[in-house]
This record gives structure tokens, C-alpha cells and sequence, in this order.
């Protein structure tokens, strides 16, 4: 899966799940500042990104995440792994 794919996967994960524009999810995005998402809300998209690649992301690993981009890293380190 590209960079691009797992991009288009998280506009879908993030409409669906907080009803987020798609258009507003770049990879510059802050998940916090700028889509509001909240401590709980990151649980849910850790969840929604172990669903999507089928193992399981470290916690500490996902605390580090804070920018859409970082999430596409994530997402492409647990797909290749």
C-alpha cells in the first residue's frame, strides 16, 4: 500500500468514524489541534489503524503521533513489519 493509499484510507477512517471532511485530512494536519480529536478519539483511530493493517500498535508508539503524517508512517511501519 503507497503513501497516497493509506492517506485516502485515513480520509475514510476519519469521516466515518468523526465525520471529519475528507478534504480536511493533509498530511500537514494536526489530528488535535486541527480536527479536535481528543484522547479517546486517538484509541479509536489506534484501533481503526490495527483493523486496517491487522497487528497491533504500541501505545507508546501512537503517543508519539501527532500529525496525519505520522500516521501514514505508522500505518507503513506496521504494514511492512
Amino acid at each position: 500500500m503507497t503513501d497516497d493509499e493509506i492517506l485516502e484510507r485515513l480520509r475514510d477512517i476519519l469521516h466515518d468514524t468523526f465525520g471529519i471532511e475528507r478534504a480536511s485530512v493533509q498530511p500537514e494536519t494536526h489530528l488535535f489541534k486541527d480536527l479536535d480529536l481528543d484522547s479517546i478519539d486517538a484509541v479509536d483511530l489506534a484501533i481503526k489503524v490495527q483493523e486496517l493493517t491487522g497487528k497491533r500498535i504500541k501505545p507508546d508508539e501512537f503517543k508519539a503521533v501527532r500529525l496525519v503524517s505520522d500516521v501514514v508512517l505508522a500505518v507503513r511501519g506496521l504494514l511492512a513489519a
